[in-house]
């Protein structure tokens, strides 16, 4: 299996290293920050020479002396006190990129065990809208999830369903008020019951803020839904039928926006079905000796010594028998330990949720409740802000729907798209599945392309140009290379053996051969950014090779031949990490 350029030459440089007797680790590589004094550098003499006490520039002069006998090299230099300048002969690199070329995942995986990871994101809950708040945990764990598949491991992605709780309670009470005479409420009831659901998701999206807001105001109302909430729990045929009416309807709402984001899950899972577990769950806990009374809560204490701030217990069962976020979250832990025992269970939550998981993880681990080897992480990120700085709002204060954002995108981008010009050579079809596709890679690369944990502005105008660094600007170069391509079918012209004989067809390779280490670093940090900076730096050294040399009007035969193939391994490569990124690239533009 190919190995990645740069782990190739760590090593070469690394038994130069070696071989003068100095520890091979010297010998990491790394990409040139100054691309006239060669492509890569070293700087290991300097750290060696630190630590065997020895001068640096004439460690790195053996170095040298050790990799010219290599035959790999066209220039070998020096700078400084002693770093390494290295640019590589065309045989070498071409014979390198020819080989990523033949693996259809470009060497990413040969460092990769596989894994069996659980995804879980998204996060919608029953009878509310989804929201701008949604929009990076869908978009960022939707890139993870297809980034872990490119690498072959085998994913469970869970939608894990907001379905449970007092909210639930609120519900089903504010229904009864307004429809009294409904057979949920009637305990004398033996069914059947209703098919249709008596309320629409229309209806569920203004009864739940009204209900919250009653609870507030009036005690007995509250009182009356944490009955109904515990009722509901234990199993009472009336409030699950119409609990069921309300999760079904919200999950078929829900699919319309995931469908648009292009997110798939395998499960749809919510904090109800831990139901049936969690009384296991806590008598195995109170009997094993994990949890304890607390001023009449069940917790399970999961401060540690060294902790340098204040970690509270995880509260599982308030005084009053309800059940909280981190029970229905432990029990969630334990049933996927049950049903699939991953390797990895990745969280894409809100940062502002980080001390709930680490109390959550932490009493995972006291409980035995995964097994030790399996790696917990909670993957945060920030707020998506107006041009005011603060977190988006709607112009009357309100939340974001995460449909009228996605629709506002859409519309955006179908100006951007007839503004082109694109509208005198396509269909109205075709126009708007170009327009979609615009508006939704606006949205995904404007965020995936900030590092998650920061806050980034939301602004449509600049994320659908087709110019910087945007997501049409990336489907744009790929478009271009996909006309070319047919272009040369047309004419008869075919792909033929690389060649290397001008620095950009060189830098586009470079670029190229950068890959494994984009996605094993988009991987260990668990940031799409580091791909959306790999494919605008693909895409910025594709059309510089594309101003500086002629493809289909190549003289050369084979010059040409070799262009070809470069551009096809190109738009290969492009399209693979756009659809990491949940990008869709159209046939032409």
């Amino acid at each position: 299996m190919t190995t990645s350029l740069l782990n190739q030459l760590s090593q070469i440089v690394g038994q130069a290293f070696s071989t003068i007797g100095i520890d091979d680790s010297f010998g990491k590589t790394s990409p040139s920050q100054r691309r006239d004094l060669g492509q890569f550098q070293c700087n290991g003499a300097l750290a060696a020479a630190k630590q065997i006490g020895r001068n640096p520039r004439e460690i790195a002069q053996e170095v040298v002396a050790e990799l010219e006998k290599t035959g790999l090299f066209t220039e070998l230099t020096l700078a400084g006190p002693g770093f390494i300048n290295l640019r590589l002969n065309d045989d070498f690199l071409l014979g390198h990129i020819s080989d990523l070329a033949e693996d259809s995942h470009f060497g990413c995986r040969s460092e990769h065990p596989s894994q069996k990871v659980i995804l879980d994101y998204g996060g919608p809950n029953v009878a509310k809208a989804m929201h701008v708040g949604h929009l990076r945990a869908t978009i960022i764990g939707e890139s993870l999830r297809r980034l872990r598949e490119f690498l072959g491991d085998d994913v469970i992605s869970d939608v894990h369903f907001g379905d449970w709780g007092l909210p639930m309670g609120l519900l089903i009470k504010e229904i009864e008020r307004e429809q009294p005479d409904l057979p949920y409420f009637d305990s004398d009831f033996t069914g059947p019951y209703p098919e249709t659901s008596p309320v629409s998701v229309e209806q569920l999206q203004d009864l739940y803020p009204a209900a919250s807001t009653r609870s507030k105001e009036d005690p007995a109302f509250l009182e009356s839904a944490r009955i109904a909430t515990f009722e509901l729990q234990k199993g009472r045929a009336g409030y699950r039928a119409l609990w069921q009416h309300m999760r079904d309807i919200s999950i078929d709402e829900t699919r319309t926006d995931f469908d648009l984001l292009g997110a798939q899950f395998t499960e749809w899972n919510g904090e109800a079905d831990t139901n049936d577990h969690i009384p296991e769950m806590m008598s195995r806990l109170k009997k094993e000796g994990f949890s304890r009374i607390s001023e009449g809560a069940i917790v399970v204490d999961v401060a540690e010594e060294g902790d340098k701030k204040k970690m509270p217990p995880l509260i599982l069962e308030k005084s009053d028998g309800a059940v909280m976020y981190g029970t229905t979250d432990l029990a969630t832990i334990e049933m996927r330990q049950g049903q699939h025992d991953p390797d990895v269970i990745l969280y894409v939550v809100d940062a502002r949720q980080s001390l709930h998981f680490e109390q959550v993880f932490r009493a995972a681990r006291k409980c035995h409740s995964i097994k030790p080897g399996c790696h917990l992480e909670h993957i945060g990120f920030g707020t998506v802000n107006g041009k005011d700085g603060k977190p988006l709002k709607t112009r009357d204060g309100g939340v974001v729907r995460l449909r009228s954002l996605i629709e506002d995108a859409i519309a955006e981008a179908r100006k951007t798209v007839k503004e082109s010009g694109m509208s005198e050579r396509l269909d109205a079809e075709e126009l708007d599945d170009i327009a979609t596709k615009v508006g939704i890679a606006a949205i995904k690369y404007a965020d995936l392309s900030n590092q998650r944990m920061s806050n980034y502005v939301f602004d449509l105008e600049r994320f659908t140009k087709f110019e910087g660094r945007t997501g049409p600007y990336q489907m744009y170069a790929a478009v271009r290379i996909k006309s070319m391509l047919r272009k040369a079918m047309d004419q008869g012209l075919t792909e033929g053996l690389l060649q290397a004989t001008h620095d950009t067809e060189r830098n586009l390779i470079l670029a190229l051969a950068a890959l494994p280490e984009a996605v094993k670093g988009a991987t260990e940090k668990n940031a799409p950014n580091i791909l959306c900076d790999h494919v605008y730096t693909l895409s910025q050294e594709f059309n510089a090779f594309y101003h500086e040399c002629q493809v289909l009007g190549e003289t050369d035969a084979a010059i040409r031949a070799s262009r070809l193939r470069l551009c096809a391994i190109t738009l290969r490569q492009m399209e693979q990490v756009l659809y990491i990124l949940g990008i869709d690239v159209p046939e032409r533009m």
